[in-house]
């Protein structure tokens, strides 16, 4: 038997020791690796077949892309977007230098970037304006999504718009801004000796109205209190303010800065003296906006009783943002190095994201109204009969004008303001089944958006009843239904919705409420031509033959 297992074991270290069995152990083993590589690849093939690129829109050129669609004077680039989605599908990309743009026109896919992605698209891009003139690295608006944002963030919203008490202050500073730019619309209807109305430019007093309200509620300015002491120094600071606020803007609107699209060349917007521009108007701003802040340093130092009432963070009904935010320095809970600087940014951000916005929408609300007589009638009838006989419509009264509440959404759906809205990955994510690389900007065509015919019945048709009467009832401005998100969504959905609306209903209703309305046009109709812009303004002004309305008799 022992025999038998030696001569076995002799046997195979031959066989193991053979040239032939050395070949075919290295055969086996090539095989083995061949076909354990080419599982590897498999797998990496496999798993990139699945990271699918979103559609490429044709017509781009060497070196700069897609440029040419953002210069076109001949129509709105949203509305070139809107036609480029039904084209290539409601996600697809452009480039714009080296730099990918991801367009968004469905609200399931815009619901999924600001959902299941909202931290990979946190952030907005920087340009050579918010760089310059609104500092992105200290602006709420724009500076990096963290820390720093968190806490700024935070102390708008908790301590200058949301809490109980700014909210009641808010809203008092905000009545009597309106209240007097009724005042001055009277003034002006009472130079009427024809008694056929008197011909205003609307599209000015609102954009007036609003920039006074901003003004109250950010530095106290009262427009009209000539008599108040100071008031003739601080008038001419606000004046400044606004001036320098339209240069700014005409600015922004009108001159294209080359970095933005090649970071590598602002060399060039330095060499065109953009670059300088930018600096003078931001420093211009920040100036100004510093003689406000000394001006209140100094009220509180000459009254005590203000001192006391400010460190125990009380905030009556006639504290402005300065006065809130001086408050928190004082406490060191002010983040940053220059705290100053801040809330200099933090003016500017509410006069640059309030006045423009809030104007431009009832610019169009009013166009509306002009040019749909029996909307206007009924808004009307639906005031009269909800507020007593010979009062004037209060704010308390808003919650019960729910057509109001329509026309205003119905008006922002047409033609929202803001038409796109930016941002800018920070990681990989994927939209639908598209994979999206970190740094690619993402550009939601809000306008699109709110013109789909899968969402909205006959959507190029003005019809506030779609929201009192279908499944809409439940659908608002305050960025959780994505079909109409006027004010953008996400974490970086605007902060001050609810004021802005409060604002915008309350002027409204007065306007309907007191005063005979129409057209100054020859035809009687308002002319809704859109600017060639990125925003959706008004292109021509709007002129209104109007007169105060004969007060109600039961």
């Amino acid at each position: 038997m022992k025999s038998l297992m030696m001569n076995k074991l002799l046997f195979l270290q031959r066989i193991t020791d053979s040239p032939s069995t050395t070949i075919i152990s290295t055969f086996i083993v090539t095989i083995i690796s061949i076909v354990f590589l080419y599982t590897v690849l498999l797998i990496r093939t496999t798993k990139n077949k699945q990271k699918i690129a979103a559609p490429k829109a044709s017509g781009a050129w060497p070196f700069i892309g897609h440029l040419k669609l953002f210069m076109k004077q001949d129509t709105q680039f949203y509305r070139t977007l809107g036609t480029m989605s039904d084209k290539y599908g409601s996600v697809f990309t452009l480039r714009l230098g080296n730099q990918a743009i991801l367009v968004v026109s469905n609200w399931e896919m815009v619901k999924e970037c600001f959902t299941t992605n909202d931290k990979s698209f946190s952030n907005r891009p920087s340009t050579l304006s918010t760089k310059y003139m609104l500092n992105d690295t200290n602006s709420v608006v724009f500076s990096p999504y963290g820390t720093y944002w968190r806490e700024m963030r935070k102390i708008l919203v908790q301590k200058l718009l949301i809490s109980n008490q700014r909210s009641e202050a808010l809203k008092n500073l905000k009545t009597k801004e309106i209240d007097n730019s009724f005042v001055k619309l009277n003034d002006l209807c009472n130079n009427d000796v024809s008694g056929g109305g008197t011909k205003v430019r609307m599209d000015e007093w609102l954009a007036d109205m609003m920039f006074n309200i901003i003004a109250r509620i950010t530095f106290g300015y009262q427009s009209g209190g000539g008599d108040a002491p100071g008031a003739s120094t601080t008038s001419k600071n606000v004046e400044r303010y606004k001036k320098t606020l339209d240069e700014m803007f005409v600015v922004l609107a009108t001159r294209f800065a080359v970095s933005d699209i090649f970071p590598s060349l602002e060399f060039i917007d330095r060499l065109r003296g953009l670059v300088k521009d930018m600096k003078i108007l931001g420093d211009e701003l920040n100036s100004i906006a510093g003689c406000f802040i000394e001006e209140h340093r100094q009220k509180r130092r000459e009254s005590l009783s203000s001192l006391l009432s400010l460190s125990n963070e009380s905030v009556g009904d006639e504290q402005d943002f300065i006065d809130v935010l001086l408050s928190i320095m004082d406490q060191s809970r002010l983040p940053g190095d220059d705290p100053d600087f801040i809330i200099k940014i933090m003016i500017l951000e509410a006069f640059a994201g309030g006045t423009d916005s809030l104007s431009a929408t009832l610019t169009w609300v009013l166009s509306l109204l002009l040019n749909h007589p029996n909307v206007l009638k009924r808004a009307r009838e639906e005031i009269d009969r909800h507020v007593e006989n010979g009062k004037q419509v209060e704010v308390s009264d808003i919650p019960k004008l729910g057509y109001i509440d329509a026309i205003i959404k119905e008006t922002m759906r047409l033609y929202p303001v803001g038409a796109l809205s930016e941002r800018y990955t920070t990681e990989e994510c994927e939209v639908g089944r598209f994979n999206v690389p970190a740094g690619t900007r993402l550009l939601v065509n809000i306008w699109k958006i709110h013109r789909d015919p899968s969402v909205w019945e006959n959507p190029s048709d003005f019809q506030p009843e779609r929201f009192l009467c279908s499944d809409k009832v439940g659908v608002d401005l305050y960025g959780q239904n994505y079909e109409l998100i006027p004010f953008g969504a996400g974490r970086r959905v605007c902060p001050a919705i609810v004021s802005s609306l409060q604002t915008m209903h309350y002027a409204l209703a007065r306007l309907i409420q007191g005063y005979e309305m129409k057209s100054a046009s020859l035809d009687g109709k308002v002319n809704m031509e859109e600017m060639i812009a990125m925003s959706c303004h008004k292109m021509s002004p709007l002129e209104v033959i109007i007169s105060p309305r004969e007060p109600r008799r039961s």
